[in-house]
C-alpha cells in the first residue's frame, strides 16, 4: 500500500490562504456585477467570477488530494467562456442566433 505524499505546511498554508483570497475577490466581483454602471462592465465581472470559481476548485483538489475537482473546473472554464461570448455577442449585436 502506498502512501500519500506529505504536503509540505508552508504549501498547505499558501493553499489555504490563495482559497481565501479567491473567496474575497469573488465578493469584490459580485459587487461590480450589482452595481455596475454598465453592461460590459458587469459582463467582465461574471467573466472573472468564473475564473475565480475555477481556481477555487483547483486550489480545492490540491487542498484535498481529489483530482475530479480539476475536471469540474475544466468544465467550469469551458461554460464560462461559452457564456462570455454569447453575452458579449447579445451586448453587441442585440442577437445571439442570426
Amino acid at each position: 500500500m502506498a502512501s500519500e505524499a506529505a504536503v509540505p505546511a508552508f504549501l498547505d498554508d499558501a493553499i489555504q490562504a490563495s482559497l481565501v483570497v479567491a473567496a474575497l475577490l469573488t465578493l469584490a466581483c459580485s459587487y461590480r456585477v450589482i452595481q455596475g454602471p454598465t453592461v460590459p462592465d458587469r459582463v467582465v465581472a461574471l467573466d472573472t467570477i468564473g475564473t475565480n470559481v475555477v481556481a477555487i476548485g483547483v486550489l480545492f483538489a490540491l487542498a484535498t488530494g481529489r483530482g475530479l475537482f480539476v475536471l469540474i473546473g475544466l468544465v467550469l472554464a469551458i461554460v464560462g467562456f461559452v457564456s462570455t461570448v454569447t453575452v458579449a455577442k447579445y451586448v453587441i449585436e442585440g442577437d445571439i442566433i442570426q
